[in-house]
């Protein structure tokens, strides 16, 4: 198993290379076959359009062909939890009682202050943090939290650092400001940041890291030691170039977090942090889009950020956060998802899995599992998978080849059903025999 993994993780470290060339060969691609119509931004993203979204369209239509109960679709990372029953009767209350032309009225860019308010003391008592709602705007979801961000302060040919795997997204965040995202290679026996490679990254470029953690799409949770590490990187880096260079935290899983692991708030390692939340996973509310930025005061400029963060929500044309939804969630800021339904599901299909030969990364929170490809071109894999019926995501669409995610965010029956096809697919690799009989994932 050791020789195996050392020898797989050669091959690995070409992934997060490869991953970003699959993008750049779709790219010029496109580019033989240019619109006279769109965008030659709009044509690029065309070319690296979502491949989650486009599994999730291939399952749809197996669906049609088998049966959507004979399909096993582990491509799109939707919460399978209703959300909070008070969130139901907040919403109720507020129509009935509230004055409708206030409720659904403009306010402040920023968002209604008792709104903010209300995120600023709950991060406080659970953080330590000491926020007003002066720290806080509140934003159209996590996405549109980062889009403003970006505004605020990238400039063209400014550098973004990611850490692979990441969310295949941030590449076309940071393009819709003329920046450029530089992937940094894990290691690929933790999938923590590799700190030495991280370093190297930097360029007199370089504006912002764009961190993710518990990170899709591996599940990871980065360790003490992780972030600590960063900090003391950023900080040198830094003083070397002489300019401000925020950490940028996207935080939509942080409450989805598994075996005692405690969420965490990492304005504590880095004063130049800037943290970016959505209640789609927390709260079950995906398609309602309401997140919120914080900023606490140490950051460099904070109040000319925050200025900035509340023209950049303006002009962007998000405008403000949606009325009726910020005050249903203030109202319900203290709930949480089902947690206990992701934890069995992470549990039987880890399990499941790895008893079957395949070598998995253990989840320590989000909803998504992490799979090695059994060879190492992972689109071959996820095309023979379908032959099965089971949809799974290839990992070059998260900046690193020779994997693939599953959201196991499905009903816990269809996993345990699913398994049975898994067990065909590990058979045809013939992956416990490889293994020797034994295998326990990574």
């Amino acid at each position: 198993m050791a020789k195996w993994l050392k020898s797989g993780a050669h091959r690995a470290r070409r992934g997060v290379w490869k991953g970003i060339q699959d993008t750049i060969n779709d790219n010029l691609l496109l580019r033989r076959k240019e619109s006279k119509m769109l965008s030659k931004k709009i044509q690029a993203a065309l070319a690296g359009s979502s491949a989650i979204r486009a599994m999730f369209v291939e399952g749809k239509e197996l669906a049609a062909k088998v049966g959507v109960d004979n399909v096993f679709d582990y491509s799109l990372g939707n919460p399978a939890t209703p959300a909070p029953d008070s969130i139901k009767q907040v919403a109720a209350d507020l129509l009935e009682k509230e004055d409708p032309l206030v409720l659904h009225g403009y306010m402040s860019n920023s968002g209604y202050e008792d709104v903010r308010e209300a995120v600023a003391q709950n991060l406080n008592s659970r953080f330590g943090t000491d926020f007003t709602c002066k720290n806080i705007i509140m934003t159209v979801g996590a996405a549109g939290g980062i889009n403003i961000v970006f505004k605020a302060f990238l400039d063209p040919g400014d550098e973004v650092i990611v850490f692979a795997p990441f969310f295949g997204e941030y590449r076309n965040y940071a393009a819709n400001f003329d920046a450029a995202v530089v992937a940094v290679a894990p290691d690929y026996n933790t999938f923590q940041p590799d700190l030495d490679a991280f370093e190297a990254a930097f360029t007199e470029k370089t504006k912002a890291v764009l961190i993710n953690t518990p990170n899709n799409p591996t599940g990871v949770i980065y360790s003490d030691e992780t972030m600590n590490g960063i900090a003391d990187i950023l900080r040198r880096k830094e003083a070397e170039y002489k300019k401000d260079i925020y950490l940028i935290s996207d935080e939509p899983y942080r409450e989805l977090v598994y075996d005692g692991a405690k969420e965490n708030f990492l304005t504590k390692y880095y004063h130049n942090t800037i943290v970016g939340y959505s209640f789609s996973k927390s709260l079950s509310l995906p398609g309602e889009r309401i997140g919120y930025i914080a900023v606490p005061n140490e950051a460099s400029d904070s109040q000319d950020l925050l200025a900035g963060l509340e023209v950049a929500n303006r002009i962007l044309g998000f405008v403000n956060a949606p009325s009726l939804i910020q005050k249903v969630v203030a109202g319900c800021i203290n709930e949480t998802t089902n947690l206990d339904f992701y934890d069995k599901n992470r549990k039987d299909l880890y399990e499941g899995l790895t008893r079957l030969g395949f070598t998995c990364i253990k989840p320590q929170g989000a909803f998504y599992l992490w799979v090695k490809s059994p060879e190492e071109d992972e689109a071959k894999f996820v095309s023979e998978a379908k032959k099965y019926n089971l949809v799974l995501v290839k990992g070059s669409a998260f900046g690193c080849s020779g994997y693939v995610r599953l959201a196991y965010c499905i009903p816990n029956e269809k996993i345990n059903r699913s398994l049975e096809a898994f067990a065909k697919l590990a058979a045809k690799y013939r992956l416990l025999e490889n293994s020797g009989g034994e295998h326990t994932g990574v």
